[in-house]
């Protein structure tokens, strides 16, 4: 059904029909909205779950860690210090096989302290083992917690996720968006089959200390199930796109890229903004598209290799910053790999961070820079300031 909703209560109905039994968070904004309204519909039955309160992050996904290992379907829900809190929990989640969902809304890391958005606390962890979505849009952002859940849980794979979505800019906005039926999310997501769980009647060690004979394969075993989990996703978002209309089986979207001279790369709602400007190059004749990542990790190098094939110059807007590299952002270094050997320039912009607007004209502008490759900047730095 197609409603008018906040993304932040449109998440929360996602999660709703995915019917986790499990539900722990600490608020922080910009992500509140999301367990608030959670809490809610425990309380009122809406939601047949456990809803833990505790006292920090750290604890929230420590506490959703103990409830998968016990083999419930599990969720939750953070942003910025409270995903850094929690970071060696998030580690271990993914080191132990533990299939959780958490919903990211993405704002920027003190010091200074800055609620505003940027992509700096999920980027921080990329490498953390934990699939990383990113939605361009409520119903994107929405849609994707089914198709992470339907991709987590397979036990060839048995890996956490992250959706993430800019925070406020996504987070507190309203759009229309189209929430399935429970029916219909019963039929796609069925419940939740552990591959093993705790039992005291079969008991088992989980997390277990591991020597060197055998740590190095854990840490490999990770690896490879994050690159099997490209096709799980990309499995999961068809299936969804055969049954709600909506197909998410591509982990990068081109846009106006059949004959683009230069194409942005970048991930989120920024990505709305971008198409916005490149309509109106195109009108003054200038041949600009977009790739858009959904999926970052794991990192989809083929698909971007290919969509990038034909250009001269590739402008990777980061909303992020990989202090002291000499591409300043973290997404750069990964297309310039995937893009090695063509000849293609590939420059990054560090641009939007703490909440900072990044507009049309900016977008213009760094098209202009990467056609004279010209990058591998913070841009539109404020002098009077430094």
């Amino acid at each position: 059904m197609l409603q008018i909703m906040e993304g932040s209560h449109a998440i929360a109905e996602a999660v709703r029909l995915c019917r986790p039994e499990v539900v722990s968070a600490y608020p922080i904004t910009p992500q509140t909205h999301i367990v608030e309204r959670l809490a809610e519909m425990v309380a009122d039955g809406d939601l047949n779950a456990e809803y833990i309160c505790v006292e920090s992050e750290f604890s929230a996904l420590s506490a959703c860690l103990g409830a998968s290992a016990a083999g419930s379907r599990v969720y939750s829900a953070t942003s910025s210090q409270g995903l850094i809190l929690m970071a060696e929990v998030v580690f271990n989640v993914a080191g132990m096989r533990q299939p959780i969902i958490m919903s990211i809304a993405n704002r920027a890391l003190g010091a200074p302290l800055s609620i505003w958005n940027d992509q700096q606390d999920s980027i921080a962890l990329r490498d953390s083992g934990w699939f990383q979505l990113y939605g361009e849009d409520v119903q994107e952002m929405t849609d994707q917690h089914f198709i992470a859940y339907k991709a987590a849980e397979r036990h060839d794979i048995l890996l956490p996720g992250f959706v993430c979505f800019d925070g406020f800019i996504l987070s507190h906005t309203y759009e229309p968006v189209d929430i399935p039926n429970q029916e219909d999310i019963d039929a796609y997501l069925p419940k939740y089959v552990p591959y093993n769980m705790l039992d005291a009647k079969d008991p088992i060690s989980m997390g277990m200390y591991a020597t060197p004979e055998y740590y190095h394969e854990f840490r490999y075993e990770i690896d490879q199930a994050m690159m099997r989990s490209a096709a799980a996703l990309s499995e999961a978002g068809k299936e969804f796109g055969e049954i709600f209309g909506r197909d998410y089986s591509e982990h990068v979207v081109p846009y106006r890229m059949d004959d683009a001279d230069v194409a942005f790369v970048a991930m989120g709602s920024i990505c709305g903004t971008i198409k916005d400007a490149i309509d109106e190059m195109r009108t003054d004749g200038i041949k600009v598209g977009l790739v858009k990542i959904r999926t970052y990790r794991p990192f989809p190098e083929k698909e971007i290799a290919k969509a990038l094939g034909g250009v001269s110059a590739v402008a990777v807007l980061e909303k992020n910053v990989s202090i002291g590299s000499a591409m300043k952002g973290a997404v750069g270094p990964e297309i310039l790999h995937a893009l090695n050997g063509t000849g293609i320039g590939v420059y990054s912009y560090v641009a939007g961070l703490g909440g900072r607007d990044i507009r049309k004209k900016d977008i213009r502008a760094m098209a202009d820079l990467a056609a004279q490759g010209k990058g591998n900047m913070f841009y539109g730095l404020r002098e009077e300031v430094l």
